[in-house]
């Protein structure tokens, strides 16, 4: 599903507003999630899941072409967790 499809489903479903209002409703959603991970916030989206961003440690890995161990390093990472109600669907 693309930010395209969710602003069509709310047109459809609201019919009130135009359809490059839904998209501008749709980047605007998405603007406010970043900006709050970006802060270090965790997003909670009550009956779906919550974001966050955790810090991943530098580990050793290896290249699936060749075999040879790499150094991979320290990383910041988006985790979802979905919630019991989206788990059980």
């Amino acid at each position: 599903m693309t930010k395209a499809d969710l602003a069509r489903a709310i047109y459809e479903r609201h019919g009130g507003i135009s359809f490059q209002d839904c998209q501008r409703v749709i980047d605007l959603i998405f603007a406010t999630i970043k900006g709050r991970l970006l802060a270090g916030d965790r997003v909670r989206i009550v009956g779906f899941g919550a974001l966050e961003i955790v810090e991943r440690q530098s580990r050793r890995g290896r290249n699936p072409a060749t075999g040879a161990s790499i150094d991979l390093p320290a990383r910041r990472a988006i985790v979802f967790r979905p919630s019991r109600t989206t788990k059980s669907v």
